[in-house]
């Protein structure tokens, strides 16, 4: 199992910046021609990467209520970013990225919220070995830029914010096997 590297920043607003970055790219799909983006082994459009967005932000949210409630996170069952659906492929408008701006927002709310007091113990004590630290998972969840860079063809080469750790297997919130 990879393990997210962790830095010093306040995991507190690390969505939020997250949030706040694939907004603004977004705002650069208005007018999308229609033609999708392959970009990584996926079709891209402005629906799915913010589809995608949504729903790792929604996933992580109740992997992390489940584990403070001492509770076992449910597995998903999404499809990730292998699928494109009809829906993706639908205009993008300002009402889309209207809507988009309020639900992610909230979304990133949410995550200040329930980080908000919580201690080292409880965003750092890891549950068992193949298990992510809270802090990991929120570090992890602050890559979903990707998709919004992956549809905007504005993908750079940074380097990967991971370092390897046993043992081997997905992430234990997503199933994700991907760096972000």
């Amino acid at each position: 199992m990879e393990f997210p590297i962790v830095t010093g920043a306040d995991v507190t607003t690390l969505i939020d910046t997250a949030v706040a970055e694939v907004l603004a790219v977004a705002g650069g799909w208005l007018g999308w021609d229609g033609r999708p983006v392959a970009f990584d082994g996926n079709a891209w459009t402005p629906h799915k990467a913010l589809r995608r967005v949504t729903d790792h932000l929604i996933d992580h949210l109740a992997e992390i209520e489940c584990r403070l409630a001492g509770l076992s996170p449910l597995p998903d069952a999404w499809h990730g970013r292998t699928v494109t659906t009809h829906a993706d492929f639908a205009r993008f408008t300002e009402s889309d990225l209207d809507e988009a701006t309020s639900r992610l927002t909230r979304l990133a709310a949410c995550y200040r919220a329930r980080l908000r007091g919580l201690g080292p113990e409880a965003l750092d004590g890891r549950p068992a070995p193949d298990t992510w630290t809270l802090r990991e998972v929120v570090h992890h969840v602050a890559g979903v830029t990707y998709y919004a860079r992956a549809m905007s063809g504005a993908w750079t080469a940074a380097p990967r914010a991971w370092r390897p750790g046993p043992p081997d297997g997905p992430c234990l919130g997503c199933g994700s096997v991907e760096p972000w």
